[in-house]
């Protein structure tokens, strides 16, 4: 298997305006680094697949589609006080062309009677939706990773395994990333311990706002346009450091040096995928 690597988790974000990454660079980015594949994974939506399915054929680089979406613990007909009310991330890939019919019907489903300050999926749309769909237990933004910042691992598992239910054993990957942020710090190790206890493979990733290094300034001016607010603010929403890029293979290979099978996954992903849209009808 190549020792390249695979984004999979690109965040272009149409809908909160906190992505400043442009299609067409994201895919020459990968493909200069010699990357085989390239993913997408807006929040909420799939405005930006057909795009990126596009640029990505163009330059040879194979697009996976996804989405991360919205997820509630409850039932999305479920409209509770806004205090009382979580919505978690939920990172879905389509490996076939099944998987893309059903990923369009979650982001969908969510909007139309799922729709409550977020469009939000449920178990029981997964459930009626998850052939062909890759799933991970997402960011830190994740059901299970707020489970463990609550230091509630038991629960945190037990949601982990109802999503390898849906998916599959095969089909559902325990996902970690590395931004040098305290909470995640802190889930890596449970989350190892999650997916030993499941047989669950590891996917690594990045959380990927912007393209290159240096553009982590003008995004933070971006999402103070998106806010309101002023840079000089300290009581903003903003990103903790300059690591929401698109790494290289070599960084995301030394990030995670000591579960390398998490990055050879990206790959295998990669080799799975098989989405073909028919255009121009």
């Amino acid at each position: 298997m190549s020792k390249s690597f695979v984004h999979l988790h690109l965040h272009t974000e149409y809908s909160m305006l906190d992505g400043a990454s442009r299609i067409d660079d994201v895919v020459a980015a990968a493909a200069s680094d010699g990357q085989p594949a390239v993913g997408i994974t807006d929040h909420g939506n799939m405005y930006g697949v057909l795009e990126l399915y596009e640029a990505a054929r163009k330059a040879g680089v194979k697009p996976v589609l996804g989405m991360e979406g919205y997820f509630t613990n409850t039932s999305r007909f479920e409209r509770p006080k806004r205090s009382e009310h979580e919505i978690f991330h939920l990172t879905m890939l389509a490996l076939s062309n099944e998987g893309y019919r059903n990923l369009i019907k979650v982001s969908s489903s969510a909007y139309l009677d799922g729709y409550y300050y977020k469009p939000r999926s449920d178990w029981d749309l997964l459930e009626r939706h998850a052939k062909g769909i890759v799933a991970t237990t997402g960011c830190l933004g994740g059901l299970v990773s707020q489970m463990l910042l609550k230091d509630e691992f038991d629960a945190a598992l037990q949601a982990a395994g109802r999503f390898q239910d849906i998916f599959g054993k095969d089909n559902f990957f325990v996902e970690v990333q590395d931004h040098d942020i305290p909470d995640q710090q802190r889930c890596i190790r449970p989350l190892l311990d999650i997916a030993r206890r499941l047989d669950a493979p590891l996917l690594a990733t990045n959380d990927s706002h912007y393209t290159h290094k240096h553009n982590a300034e003008a995004h933070d001016a971006l999402l103070c346009v998106q806010t309101g607010a002023l840079m000089a603010e300290e009581k903003r929403f903003k990103f903790d450091g300059d690591d929401f890029y698109i790494k290289s293979s070599a960084e995301m290979r030394h990030l995670f040096r000591e579960i390398p099978d998490s990055c050879d996954n990206t790959l295998l992903i990669a080799e799975r995928s098989d989405v073909e849209i028919e255009t121009g009808t």
